[in-house]
């Protein structure tokens, strides 16, 4: 399988050119891939090539830690049913239907917190919304609406990385937050990695695969 480097203004003019093709509404650009593939780190890295952009994180659709814990569901965070898969969709349309001026608020979600924050950033001029999350390229499982979701971006890339450097980003983020080590070590096992493998069966429907070394972005053939 070969991979060619390409540079970031490329991935950026990319986008431009097919967002210029529709400016009578919102370029919806999604980045798709599993966890801790670095899909933030690149949402913020586009953001802020792009004239005007901003990022809809799938994260600020997490089901609140109270709900988790009354579905006796906290466990199994960040797993397909803990969010809120309707609310995403139904702002991933009014992102694209909404004209720009009026302003479109989206969650976000904060770390510390582990809770998703209401209007963490509000969608008003931007001509480019970048949503990127684990899970966009799912098919519906168990019923739950993923599917949807794939409709409403007009591309959508998946960002890939090696199994052991995600096992070893992903540890690392749950020792920050304040997991102890073998909490944090069963996290990834169990949840992070199982969610890995349910997203790596997505990655054909992406319209271009991106793998990440050290900062340089390559597209995958």
């Amino acid at each position: 399988m070969s991979e060619v480097e390409v540079p970031l203004h490329r991935l950026v003019r990319r986008v431009l050119d097919r967002a210029a093709e529709r400016p009578e509404r919102r370029y919806l650009l999604g980045i798709a891939g599993p966890p801790g593939a670095g899909k933030s780190t690149l949402s913020v890295l586009l953001r802020d090539a792009f004239p005007a952009a901003e990022i809809a994180p799938m994260d600020g659709y997490h089901l609140s830690n109270a709900r988790l814990r009354a579905a006796r569901s906290q466990a199994r965070k960040g797993e397909p049913d803990t969010f809120d898969v309707a609310g995403f969709v139904d702002n991933l349309r009014r992102l694209r239907a909404t004209p720009r001026g009026t302003p479109v608020p989206w969650p976000t979600f904060d770390r510390a917190t582990d809770e998703p924050t209401p209007a963490g950033v509000v969608f008003t001029d931007q001509p480019v919304a970048v949503a990127e999350g684990n899970y966009l390229l799912l098919d519906d499982v168990d019923g739950h609406g993923w599917s949807a979701v794939r409709a409403e971006l007009d591309e959508c890339w998946y960002l890939d990385a090696d199994r052991e450097v995600l096992e070893e980003r992903l540890l690392e983020r749950h020792l920050r937050g304040g997991k102890p080590a073998e909490a944090a070590r069963i996290k990834v096992r169990d949840s992070d990695l199982r969610n890995a493998d349910l997203v790596g069966a997505t990655r054909e429907r992406a319209d271009l695969v991106l793998r990440e070394k050290d900062g340089r972005y390559f597209v995958v053939g």
